[in-house]
C-alpha cells in the first residue's frame, strides 16, 4: 500500500511538474507575446518618427527652394532697376534742359550758340537714359492713364473728348517695365 501512495504521489508529482511546465511555457510565450507587442509597438513609434522626420525633411526643402527662389527674383529685380536712384535724381536735369529749349527761338544767335552745347549735352544724357532703358512717357493727346500721369488740372477744350491728356507740364518716365516718375498733366473734361 505504502508502494501505491508512494507511486500515486509520484504520478501526482510528475503532472504537477507537467502543470508547472505548461504554465511555465505558458508564461513564458505571453511574456515573448508581450516582448513582441512592445517590440512592434517600438517600430511603429519609430515609423511615426521617421515619417515626421521625413516629412519635415521634405518642407524644409521646399522652403528652402522658395528661399532661394525668392532671393533670385529680388537680386534680378535689384540688378534689373540698379541705375533707377540715380536716374531720378539727374530727371530734374533733364527738365530743366526741357524748359531752356522751349524758347530757344525767340533768343539771339549767340545764345543759339551756347545753347547747342547744351542740346549736345542734353542728347547724351538722352543716350545714357536710353542706354539703361530709361523712356519718356508718351501721353499727350492719348486718354488719360492713371497708372503712368498724374492729374494736375482739367479745363474744357473744344473738340477733345474728355479725359485726354492735353498737356503735359513735366514729363513721366519708366525704367524698362516700372514707373520711375509719373507725368503731371492737364487732362480735357
Amino acid at each position: 500500500m505504502e508502494e501505491n501512495k508512494e507511486q500515486e504521489l509520484n504520478d501526482k508529482l510528475e503532472k504537477l511538474e507537467k502543470l508547472k511546465k505548461k504554465h511555465r511555457d505558458k508564461i513564458r510565450r505571453e511574456e515573448k507575446r508581450e516582448d513582441e507587442d512592445k517590440k512592434d509597438e517600438m517600430i511603429k513609434d519609430l515609423s511615426n518618427s521617421l515619417q515626421e522626420l521625413q516629412n519635415k525633411y521634405v518642407y524644409q526643402q521646399a522652403e528652402f527652394q522658395n528661399y532661394k527662389k525668392r532671393r533670385e527674383e529680388e537680386t534680378m529685380n535689384l540688378l534689373k532697376y540698379k541705375n533707377e536712384d540715380i536716374c531720378e535724381d539727374l530727371l530734374p536735369l533733364l527738365d530743366s534742359f526741357d524748359r531752356a529749349f522751349v524758347n530757344k527761338d525767340k533768343l539771339s544767335d549767340e545764345l543759339k550758340k551756347y545753347l547747342s552745347g547744351f542740346e549736345l549735352i542734353y542728347n547724351n544724357l538722352l543716350n545714357v537714359f536710353n542706354k539703361y532703358e530709361i523712356k519718356e512717357i508718351d501721353c499727350l493727346n492719348k486718354e488719360f492713364d492713371h497708372n503712368t500721369c498724374q492729374a494736375l488740372m482739367t479745363e474744357h477744350k473744344d473738340g477733345v473728348e474728355a479725359g485726354i491728356v492735353i498737356e503735359v507740364l513735366q514729363k513721366g518716365y519708366m525704367i524698362k517695365d516700372k514707373l520711375l516718375r509719373a507725368a503731371l498733366v492737364k487732362v480735357s473734361e
